[in-house]
């Protein structure tokens, strides 16, 4: 696995990067979010395949429904995340419209209220849609700290390219990176489009 210079960093490193990223988005206005979320929704054009694991975005991090509904009409089968209540990979239920969306057991959080299809569902997906605070040009997310999407990722690896969505200035040169961290082959961005990662291939 490729490691950046700076790998295994201590902990404060970072969490002082989360501070940092989350005091940029709570600082950003509502219309430029909401432009943002647009542009997003219209680049998901320039992403391939069938079957495409995506998530409810919430709160301040980039995107809106709007992205799923253009998914659903580009006619992208959608899958959404299920959180477990004990740490693990995420299950897994298929979106259709805005209806079938509740509160999961984290709130505000949005989830799927189909059938669950299990935490192996991702491993069907052509594209997954990662969450994230920001990603580095060699592919390193920096997420949460929760480490959900870490544990399902695994299970993708080798079919699904992972495509991590962030603002434009959330693309940084170098992050700190741990040697599990599952590197993403593409940013999607509201400025940008897809913009390759690493020296993977196109999405």
């Amino acid at each position: 696995m490729e490691h950046t210079e700076n790998v295994n960093p201590p902990a404060s490193v970072k969490a002082s990067w989360r501070r940092r990223l989350a005091a940029d988005r709570a600082a950003q206005s509502e219309t430029r979010h909401a432009d943002e979320a647009a542009a997003l929704a219209r680049a998901t054009a320039e992403i391939d395949g069938g079957t495409v694991c995506a998530y409810v975005p919430f709160g301040d991090e980039p995107g809106s429904l709007d992205l799923l509904t253009a998914l659903r009409q580009q006619g992208r089968t959608v899958l959404l995340p299920v959180i477990p209540a004990r740490r693990g990979p995420l299950d897994w239920a298929e979106y259709t419209d805005p209806s079938s969306l509740a509160t999961g057991a984290f709130p505000p959080v949005l989830e799927p209220t189909g059938p669950r299809l299990g935490a192996a569902a991702v491993a069907k997906a052509d594209v997954v849609l990662v969450p994230a605070l920001a990603v580095d040009r060699q592919g390193v997310r920096l997420g949460r700290g929760a480490g959900h999407y870490d544990r399902s990722l695994v299970l993708a690896s080798g079919r699904a390219r992972f495509v991590v969505v962030v603002r434009d200035d959330e693309l940084v040169d170098r992050l700190p990176a741990e040697p599990h961290d599952v590197r993403m082959h593409a940013a999607l961005l509201p400025g940008r489009g897809v913009v390759r990662l690493g020296e993977r291939d196109g999405v």
